[in-house]
């Protein structure tokens, strides 16, 4: 048996009661419709279906004793459903006892009532729960309102953090031989690298992917320094007289003290640009020691530009410039293949090793094309003063 009165627009709390007994549905019923809307249900298994199949009430009271389900079980039921687990239940029963109410109280009932039923007391313990409900559901809505909140904010600085990022490297690559093509190659390398990694004895306790993902976004940065260095040696196109090498060589220093810079302005540290620093300052240390500006070796050198040293390496023995074509995929490993244990750690090595089509597809999909190198050129006659700019 059930019932319900036209909802409408009735916006009073819904209760529904639940007993085998007819006299005592027609009881609440006549009882609770002046102040609520009202719904019947003559057994558990209907009581189920009418929840399941209907908004769920703001209350129920629930017999105890009933045919087939009982009350304890339709409430184990409900109360296991992340949908009505939030529903106040209260028991109506004529078992008076402390075992009976320990159990219903267990199983997550709200209150007892007590048959024969005193209207006064069904109508106050109704009240009270509809009003604890209330309370308790504006501040799960409040909760749900300020966590939806904070992952919007969340979402939100992350996309900063990813654009200033993207800009910051941008700047360094507009002044030098490289294209933007090859901040995104480089990136995609180091979380491909990286990711592999994750399953190496070596490396797996450090490499969650929390850690890679912040290799990933720091990445486009190894290279921030190149913005101090003088056009005359940053665009020279042969090789570096030794003097013009160690001013090229203080690039690494120059990006490690840019970002510091900018995390002592923020005020607080900033875990993304701890990598950062790492990989600007460290990208061209070498495993046996005889790289810059440290020289440091071997596990001396921070995991992120040993990874770093691997990707930029590959990318600038294949990829074109304006002044040289890039080097044939093939002859470009057996060079990397040379310097393991030399300039790479062993282990990076052989990763890299095994993910060679990986590298190459990526390698594929940001490419340089002509256009690319066409700009670069210009950029470069420009910052020479071989060609006017725009009036």
């Amino acid at each position: 048996m059930d019932h319900a009165s036209d909802p409408g627009l009735d916006e009073r709390p819904t209760v529904l009661a639940v007993d085998d007994s007819s006299d005592n549905l027609w009881l609440l019923s006549g009882l609770l419709k002046p102040k609520y809307r009202v719904k019947l249900a003559n057994s558990g298994e209907k009581a189920l279906h009418l929840i399941q199949a209907d908004t769920a009430p703001d209350l129920i009271l629930l017999d105890v004793m009933m045919p087939g389900m009982s009350g304890h079980e339709v409430c184990r039921q409900l109360k296991e459903a992340p949908a009505t687990r939030h529903i106040p239940i209260i028991f109506l029963t004529a078992m008076v006892g402390a075992d009976n109410e320990t159990q219903g109280l267990a199983l997550g009932a709200a209150d007892f009532i007590t048959k024969p039923i005193n209207p006064a007391v069904v109508l106050a313990r109704v009240a009270t729960q509809l009003q604890a409900k209330a309370g308790a559901d504006f501040l799960r809505n409040q909760n749900q309102f300020l966590d939806t909140e904070v992952q919007r904010r969340t979402r939100e600085l992350a996309a900063i953090q990813d654009v200033t990022i993207l800009a910051m490297a941008s700047l360094a690559e507009t002044r030098d031989n490289e294209t933007g093509n090859h901040i995104r190659r480089t990136q995609h390398y180091v979380r491909t690298l990286a990711g592999a990694l994750q399953q190496h004895p070596r490396f797996r306790s450090v490499l969650d992917e929390h850690i890679v993902d912040m290799l990933y976004k720091s990445a486009p940065l190894h290279d921030i320094g190149k913005v101090g260095i003088p056009d005359r040696i940053l665009l020279k196109p042969g090789r570096f007289e030794p003097h013009e090498f160690e001013i090229m060589k203080t690039h690494t220093t120059l990006g490690r003290d840019a970002i510091q810079q900018a995390e002592d302005q923020l005020g607080m540290p900033v875990e993304f640009l701890q990598y950062a620093k790492e990989i600007a300052y460290g990208h061209q240390e070498k495993w046996d020691g005889s790289g810059y500006p440290q020289g440091l070796a071997g596990d001396a050198i921070p995991l992120s530009a040993r990874i770093m040293a691997v990707a930029d390496v590959y990318d600038a023995l294949i990829s074109r410039r304006v002044y040289k074509e890039g080097m044939p995929h093939d002859k470009a490993v057996d060079i990397m293949r040379q310097g393991r244990g030399s300039h790479f750690d062993p282990d990076i090595l052989d990763a890299f090793l095994l993910l060679l089509p990986e590298f190459q597809r990526i390698a594929q999909q940001f490419a340089d094309s002509d256009a690319d190198l066409a700009e670069k050129a210009r950029s470069h006659a420009l910052a020479a003063g071989d060609v006017a700019g725009p009036a």
